[in-house]
């Protein structure tokens, strides 16, 4: 049992390393505090500080208004934040809206002599749109369509964008009293496209296009433990499938646990996306009784890199 769990863990290390550079990495690091404390493997368990992210299908469930924020600070002064409003359509629908960005500050930039010029930055930006339907009380399917930009200096005064759209589906099933199952393709068709002829007078039009993820996952809560896991499968896009090419391929097992202690106090571990995390949570009544959720994770991946990350959710 030893052996097959370091080989899924070599595996699954090798292959992040391989999509982690891939154009879309911010939308695959992972968001609030919770999530990243219990690995990511959210497909089937809902997140309460962004309710749509890991399963569009999960708006069709909620009974209240769910607003989030979350705001997670990296090394090498790269930051991640999103910030997310989600409600129930009733009867039977729902709807969402979101926004996240990743950037990258405090990039010197240089002259052609080699003297330095003015610090840069660099950002990408995702509006993400939601809609799900509850098909029948224990099956919903939602999908997310996403409006992407990726703002990258060139020069104090220039810089180039790309620009692109994309889509997410999902499905969710209550499969029984204490489990859920779900299933989601996150990237379908998502890419960055790019024009260099303004700035650099050649080149042309290209499209950088986002690997898509096949996700499968459960969920199982009962009392005051939680236990969450799901499989993705990283492939290239649909356009290089339905040509055949030469495909990427990676694997990606996260799991993770939470214990509940006087049903506000929450302990939580996991695995996924390259890293152990571990994390902290706390619910409390604002207005009314439990209806405000702070959260907070501490992630160490493969190169030794630390991130925290700090979330608040508020449900009315």
């Amino acid at each position: 049992m030893r052996i097959i769990y370091i080989f899924i863990l070599i595996i699954s290390t090798l292959s992040s390393q391989e999509w982690g550079g891939r154009p879309g990495g911010f939308l695959r690091m992972g968001l609030t505090a919770r999530s990243i404390a219990m690995g990511g493997g959210f497909t089937a368990e809902l997140d309460q500080s962004f309710p749509t992210f890991h399963n569009p299908a999960w708006s069709a469930f909620l009974t209240e208004r769910h607003f989030g924020t979350s705001y997670s600070n990296l090394t090498l002064d790269r930051r991640l934040a999103a910030t997310s409003v989600a409600l129930a359509l009733p009867p039977t629908a729902g709807i969402g809206i979101a926004w996240i960005y990743g950037g990258v500050g405090k990039i010197q930039g240089r002259y052609t002599t080699g003297l330095k010029s003015t610090e840069m930055q660099t950002g990408e930006n995702a509006l993400l749109i939601t809609f799900a339907q509850r098909v029948v009380p224990w099956l919903s399917f939602g999908a997310n369509f996403k409006l992407l930009r990726y703002d990258l200096p060139i020069t104090k005064s220039d810089q180039i964008s790309g620009t692109g759209i994309g889509f997410d589906i999902g499905l969710l099933f209550k499969t029984g009293k204490f489990t859920t199952f779900g299933l989601m393709i996150q990237d379908i068709n998502s890419n960055y496209q790019w024009d260099t002829n303004e700035i650099y007078t050649q080149g042309g039009p290209y499209k950088d296009m986002f690997p898509i993820i096949f996700r499968f996952g459960s969920r199982y809560n009962k009392n005051d433990l939680t236990v969450v896991g799901d499989i993705g499968f990283i492939t290239d896009s649909v356009t290089r499938l339905a040509k055949n090419q030469h495909l990427f391929f990676g694997f990606l097992p996260r799991v993770g646990v939470e214990y509940g202690f006087l049903e506000q106090y929450f302990f939580r571990g996991g695995f996924g996306n390259g890293r152990f995390a571990f994390g902290l949570g706390y619910e409390y009544g604002l207005m009314n009784q439990r209806d405000s959720h702070i959260d907070y994770s501490f992630s160490l991946d493969w190169a030794t890199q630390s991130t925290h990350t700090i979330s608040y959710a508020y449900n009315f």
